[in-house]
């Protein structure tokens, strides 16, 4: 079967995992409401594309935090990979770094933060931080990340506690007894409620920027009053996010939050989006409309499902050509010419 588009990876992924792995990652909250309208979203959404302009010589790279990826498209933190693939986010960190973009590792990780650094040296790695009740286990997280050379710090702000996925309660979800969420082994033996700490507060920013040097990035913003805070309390990015559409159900999609947010940041921050994004065009609407760069969740573990590194690699590739021959057709040469005047919002 030729892969020609997301979809394609998304059909094998259904058919060939097992159905209690395929229904967590495809879970959504309550009547999936808000996950599905990240994607129909996009939809209304067209383009104004300019002619006759030289589209000769492309040129796609973008920079995260002044660190350089040849194109706009990371991989957003998930749990679990090796639900998808045998060797888990080792494989996703090797896909990353083939395709030179950022991997932002999720704390609930099927491999340890060590194993993912040692498959993929000098790739450009985050990591997704939960903060925990006993916060000396997500202290030592954080530390353990930046001595092994991640270079950013996601801390997931939307899931004070876990949404409810009801294909997950049908199911009675659970990881198989072979696999572990290996950063946090041990860690939770005593506590018989969540591990979450549902109390965190932008306080806790101050705590997490005492732990550590690395660039703080804070993810699942929706509102510009959130967007406000995380600027002033010193973040160096903002990654516009609803879960996937796995948290709370009715919520706006990514992509008409972000307009929201970029207005209020005025560029003291770097936005990025997840959650969606399925085709290069959608990466061309969401950088348009002020994000400076997309991340993928689902669509990475449909790749991994498909053939592990390659899989997820072939993934990203269909992506950035497709990004590249939208960018190409809009009348862009570089990512520095996409703007705001690319875009209308149809009317309903």
């Amino acid at each position: 079967m030729a892969m020609v588009c997301l979809s394609d990876f998304e059909a094998y992924a259904k058919k060939y995992l097992p159905k209690i792995a395929w229904d967590f990652f495809a879970a959504g909250a309550d009547d999936c409401s808000t996950r599905d309208e990240n994607i129909l979203a996009y939809k209304r959404i067209r383009f104004r594309p300019r002619m006759l302009r030289d589209v000769s010589v492309m040129d796609i790279r973008t920079k995260l935090l002044g660190t350089e990826i040849n194109f706009p498209v990371g991989i957003a933190p998930t749990g679990f990979h090796q639900l998808a693939w045998p060797d888990g986010e080792k494989s996703t960190a090797r896909a990353a770094k083939a395709m030179n973009t950022c991997y932002i590792a999720s704390t609930y990780s099927t491999c340890t933060l060590e194993e993912i650094s040692a498959a993929a040296p000098g790739g450009l790695r985050w990591f997704q931080l939960y903060i925990h009740r006993n916060r000396a286990v997500s202290q030592q997280l954080v530390q353990r990340a930046e001595a092994l050379g991640f270079q950013g710090l996601v801390l997931t702000a939307d899931l004070p506690y876990t949404g409810k996925r009801r294909d997950d309660v049908r199911n009675g979800f659970r990881l198989p007894p072979h696999m572990k969420l290996k950063n946090l082994e041990g860690a939770f033996e005593v506590c018989k409620m969540s591990p979450l700490d549902p109390s965190v507060t932008w306080n806790d920013i101050y705590w997490l920027r005492s732990l550590t040097h690395l660039p703080i990035i804070i993810k699942g913003i929706l509102t510009k009053e959130d967007a406000e805070l995380a600027v002033r309390h010193g973040v160096q990015g903002i990654i516009v996010s609803n879960h996937g559409g796995r948290q709370l159900d009715g919520g706006p999609a990514t992509i008409d939050a972000l307009v929201e947010v970029v207005e209020a940041v005025q560029g003291r921050v770097e936005v990025y989006l997840d959650g969606g994004i399925r085709k290069g065009s959608d990466v061309l609407k969401a950088l348009a409309l002020g994000a400076k760069c997309v991340f993928i969740g689902r669509p990475a573990l449909w790749g991994l499902a498909y053939k592990g590194e390659e899989g997820l690699q072939d993934v990203l590739r269909i992506l950035q050509d497709e990004f590249r021959l939208s960018m190409a057709l809009a009348g862009c040469a570089s990512v520095s010419e996409i703007g705001r005047h690319l875009v209308q919002f149809s009317k309903l």
